[in-house]
């Protein structure tokens, strides 16, 4: 294999996010991903129709609206179109349901008696969104750019989450809640209500998007990019040491887990003992269905969200959530539920459509998940069963057979606790190094942690630029040329 200044394992949206920045740079790099396609939690297939697409992870990305890496990057010269639902996600409740609508006021003048409430949160966030999100996409060890951005996040954590979210409305408190439950752990918390405060107002800003044509657009985006700047792909190339790799220095799209598998007994018994107490959260089973019809929701305007919170009340979402922290089955756990053609109607073809759901269950948990699922889409969809054509379960144990980078099922690559928040995977000032020398860490498993933002691959490879090649400035992001069509769904396959 011939020998090249990078090497890059794994192809999920940080390692591709890595790959693309020490390209730009001017570097040779080569990147392996085992599977037959690159983009971890980005890809799908066609899992039972040959015209319907499904998203076998990650389906509705904020953060690639929002994030610096993707501002820069720029996917919509690209080609790659992030389409928004009129309502970002909706909250189905006995009787109702709360919505979250990209419009910041007409979700105010739904919520009532807590619309200004919601809006004395949300407005001034909305107002510094950039710095706010840059702030918390950042890797906590510099001064944000926007000085008030950690002002206006700490005072409404402490003054709006932790203390009931300081809304009155049970509509109002389990549309928050529910944003919160996204960091798959103990509710209430600093790390949850800063995850809610972060998605909670993009919702009303950059937005809660779905690729046209699926996630895996996005990928296709970044490895084409890595191609235009030399860049070389291997799929079916799994690396099982890092004996393997041909090249000064290494970014590691894995776990902690992984890392440990790679270097064998190269690293040093205290940083392994450190690799090794890092906790993962809860895992995510998945459940995805081919059906005839858009969901039949109780409350009709919940058909008009890009994204679906199951969970019941604040009160409820806080006993589910704690339980499934603690190792239990939650007797009713949190699910979300897409349907992407309500945002895209190109994914529905002849009167079939995908969706797409996920259950928060215990780490490892080996349950089909598929009728929990069904069931809990039921109670607020009646007769969505009798529009099912196809459907399977991933157990959240099977995930990680699918993406080794879910160790149980966690997609988050890590527990979001309020130290693993900061200290991902351990305590040190720079996350990305690993005493191995030329060997970084990239995956979701770094700071600033998991979502599809490309932050933790951009930034392990601008510390590697510096620190190796002696390149301070960052290299462009921007494309080199105008807007090209986005490449079709049939996925490369490449050694």
């Amino acid at each position: 294999m011939t020998r090249a200044d990078v090497a890059v394992v794994g192809s999920g949206p940080n390692g591709l996010a890595a790959a693309v920045t020490l390209a730009r740079a001017g570097l040779t790099v080569h990147l392996h991903e085992q599977a037959a396609t690159v983009g971890g939690g980005l890809r799908g297939a066609a899992l039972f129709d040959s015209e319907v697409w499904h998203d076998t992870c990650a389906s509705v990305h904020p953060m690639a609206a929002a994030s610096a890496f993707f501002r820069e990057f720029d996917l919509a010269a690209r080609g790659v179109a992030l389409l928004q639902a009129p309502i970002a996600y909706a909250h189905p409740l006995t009787g109702g349901a709360a919505f979250a609508y990209h419009d910041l006021t007409e979700t105010c003048a739904r919520l009532g008696p807590d619309g200004n409430r919601w809006r004395r949160i949300m407005a001034p966030l909305v107002r510094r969104s950039t710095g706010v999100t840059d702030f918390l996409l950042s890797g906590q060890r510099s001064l944000p750019r926007d000085p008030a951005a950690p002002l206006l996040l700490g005072s409404r954590l402490l003054r709006h989450l932790l203390r009931g979210n300081g809304l009155r409305t049970e509509a109002a408190r389990a549309l928050l809640t529910g944003v919160a439950a996204h960091a798959m752990g103990r509710l209430p918390s600093l790390p949850a209500g800063a995850i809610a405060l972060l998605l909670g107002h993009l919702a009303h800003a950059t937005g809660w998007p779905l690729p046209q044509g699926g996630s895996v657009r996005i990928a296709d985006a970044l490895a084409d990019d890595l191609r235009a700047h030399g860049g070389v792909v291997h799929t079916d190339r799994r690396i099982n040491d890092l004996g393997e790799l041909d090249a000064p220095v290494i970014m590691l799209d894995t776990t902690p887990h992984g890392l440990v598998e790679l270097a064998g007994d190269r690293l040093t018994p205290r940083y392994r003992r450190a690799l090794e107490r890092f906790r993962y959260g809860p895992g995510a089973a998945k459940a995805d269905f081919l059906v005839s019809e858009p969901i039949p929701w109780d409350s009709p305007e919940v058909g008009r969200a890009g994204t679906v919170h199951l969970g019941g009340t604040r009160a409820e979402m806080l006993v589910a959530e704690n339980a499934t922290a603690r190792g239990e089955a939650a007797k009713e756990p949190f699910v979300l539920v897409v349907d992407p053609a309500v945002t895209d109607p190109g994914r529905a073809v002849g009167g079939r459509r995908p969706v797409w759901a996920y259950a928060h269950v215990p780490n490892g948990d080996t349950r089909d998940p598929l009728p929990l699922i069904t069931d809990r889409i039921e109670r607020y969809a009646p007769g969505f069963v009798d529009t099912i054509i196809a459907a399977r379960g991933v157990s959240a144990a099977a995930y990680e057979t699918y993406n080794p980078n879910y160790p149980g099922g966690d997609i988050g690559a890590g527990a979001i606790t309020l130290t693993q928040s900061v200290f991902r995977p351990v305590p040190a000032w720079n996350p990305y190094r690993t005493p191995l020398p030329g060997v970084y860490l990239c995956s979701a498993s770094t700071p600033p942690g998991p979502s599809v933002h490309g932050m933790c691959g951009h930034l392990a490879a601008r510390e590697a630029l510096r620190r190796e090649f002696h390149l301070a400035a960052a290299p462009s992001l921007g494309p080199r040329t105008g807007p090209s069509a986005p490449s079709s769904p049939s996925r490369h396959h490449e050694h």
